[in-house]
């Protein structure tokens, strides 16, 4: 029986581990360009964003020429983009959930505020693109995340219903989009953000995706 329930996700720091692969490019942008290198805590501060607004947050304070600004994020992407699969990883238990869920007939989508070409080629290279019926990056759409449309359009094309959808990201700005779309939302914890679990909206938390078709069956 096919299911009408729909299910969202957030990628960085939800489906997958991609810190050190970011860690990695702004690393190398930051030592080119005779500045502090982060670590893997600051990076994931950072990122919840999107790479790109992770990399203005990281330097705004400290480089003030707007072109420089530019020169740095088109080389992070030039890099990010060249070793975009070298250390991420999936998420613990995120496979076999993807692929119970595949099993059942349940639509899945990626909503990220990651570049949509970048998206598609990290899932595309640790394998997980199949599972997904739509991906769709920050320049997918006019808009991204917490703006609502981000969901609503994605959960529309691939024909489900916005009453049935659930929503699982590790960040306040999926919190936010999921909260703007009126979608219950589950919380990936310890994700890509400053924010503490009790300071983002959710309805329940998940530490990984094991077990995690017990609390989906619930939603069906």
């Amino acid at each position: 029986m096919t299911r009408k329930l729909t299910i969202l996700f957030d990628l960085d720091g939800t489906l997958v581990d991609t810190a050190p692969d970011l860690m990695g490019a702004h690393n190398h942008v930051m030592k080119k360009f005779g500045f502090h290198r982060k670590n893997l805590g600051d990076i994931k501060h950072l990122a919840g964003r999107g790479a790109w607004i992770m990399m203005q947050r990281s330097f705004k304070e400290e480089i003030k020429d707007e072109k420089v600004k530019k020169e740095m994020v088109k080389e992070f992407i030039d890099h990010y983009e060249k070793n975009i699969d070298k250390g991420s990883k999936p998420i613990k238990g995120v496979v076999p959930f993807l692929k119970w869920a595949s099993s059942e007939k349940i639509p899945m989508a990626v909503c990220t505020n990651k570049h949509e070409r970048l998206a598609v080629d990290l899932l595309k290279k640790i394998k997980l693109e199949e599972y997904f019926h739509y991906i769709a990056g920050c320049d997918t759409f006019d808009f991204n995340k917490p703006d609502p449309r981000h969901l609503t359009n994605v959960v529309e094309i691939i024909g489900g219903d916005i009453n049935k959808t659930i929503m699982v990201g590790d960040s306040e700005v999926d919190s936010q989009s999921a909260y703007n779309a009126k979608i219950p939302f589950i919380l990936v914890e310890d994700g890509y953000t400053e924010k503490k679990t009790s300071q983002i909206p959710h309805n329940i938390a998940i530490k990984d995706f094991l077990n995690f078709e017990k609390i989906i069956e619930k939603y069906l």
